[in-house]
């Protein structure tokens, strides 16, 4: 469900940055509280994981569409809303620069439509109170599911909104909202099992991790958590750097709903402001589209290498915003 830089005007893009960049700022100020140390190496491996993981490509059956894992809920649920904000921020900023996967005029769309909703409202007034009673495998599963349906639910009537308020005659609001919607929720019953699955995998390893986010609470400083996260790493290696090669060519939920309306996936944009993010977005993206620069059509070795690379840049990205959070925390309190 990313959007592309034609979905959103400059007045609409920029005010979307505006409020992703606020709802950053806030999960930053709030991790000073809720960050501890033993999170910081896992945001980066959760973070590679999200990254392999929306690599994937899922075929809708009898739709012709596809769709992929957010990630917001299953971040949120082992790491807590904040630093999962953030951790998918830093998931939609690598992909966007580096592997031109949504614009970047529309970034701050993306991370409001795909990070917002998940981390910081569904995750806290869904997810949390189903859990926070007690956690069984059904509770778990009932808890992903329907959180993972709500938060991208919303997301996707997001999008609609946005595109209405850009003026993006091309996808009128009411046969566009008519098709999001319901393919969204197809796509969201899947993503649901898939982070029903991973998280019953990890509270099956390590339990404190979902409840300590479920209850608001710090890791204990003496709890290994080596095993889970080199089990998670590999996942996200093998994911991002094999299964990728096997994702479906169907077009994603957002492009299916825009071509069955407007005949395309592809709407044109012009105008300064487009081809100043066009003109970055070219010179930052060294892997676009997840393949070689060189493979017009794409390659094998571009599509393993952009998941393996990828997955690595997002892990130093999350892992070391967690650890400057966390270093300036702890020399203020020393310096207080």
């Amino acid at each position: 469900m990313h959007m592309a830089d034609a979905l959103v005007s400059p007045a609409v893009g920029g005010i979307m940055l505006a409020a992703s960049a606020g709802a950053i700022a806030y999960s930053t100020y709030k991790c000073k509280d809720d960050l501890d140390e033993k999170k910081i190496p896992l945001m980066g491996v959760m973070g590679a994981v999200i990254f392999a993981g929306q690599m994937i490509n899922f075929t809708i059956p009898g739709t012709g569409s596809s769709g992929h894992i957010g990630g917001g809920i299953l971040l949120a649920a082992l790491l807590g809303p904040y630093p999962a904000f953030l951790t998918l921020s830093a998931v939609l900023l690598i992909q966007a620069l580096f592997f031109a996967d949504g614009g970047l005029l529309a970034l701050g769309a993306n991370i409001w439509n795909m990070g917002f909703y998940a981390c910081l409202l569904i995750y806290p007034l869904v997810f949390r109170p189903l859990v926070k009673k007690g956690i069984t495998k059904g509770r778990l599963t009932l808890a992903a599911v329907l959180s993972v349906v709500l938060a991208l639910q919303l997301g996707a009537f997001s999008v609609v909104v946005e595109t209405l308020a850009s003026g993006v005659t091309e996808l009128p609001f009411t046969a566009f909202v008519a098709l999001m919607q319901p393919i969204h929720l197809a796509i969201g019953l899947v993503e649901g099992l898939v982070t029903a699955g991973i998280l019953l995998f990890v509270y099956n390893m390590r339990p404190e991790l979902i409840e300590a986010s479920a209850h608001n609470q710090k890791l204990k400083s003496d709890l290994p958590l080596k095993k889970v996260m080199a089990s998670l790493l590999i996942f996200a290696v093998v994911v991002g750097g094999g299964l990728s090669l096997f994702a479906s060519s169907n077009p994603d939920g957002l492009e299916w709903a825009m071509e069955n309306v407007a005949g395309t996936a592809e709407l044109e944009s012009t105008g300064d402001v487009y081809d100043t993010a066009e003109s970055v977005q070219s010179s930052t993206a060294f892997m676009p589209d997840y393949s070689l620069k060189s493979s017009e059509d794409g390659s094998a070795v571009g599509t393993s290498l952009s998941g393996v690379i990828g997955g690595g840049i997002t892990l130093l990205l999350a892992a070391g915003t967690g650890a400057l959070i966390y270093f300036v925390k702890k020399r203020k309190e020393k310096t207080a």
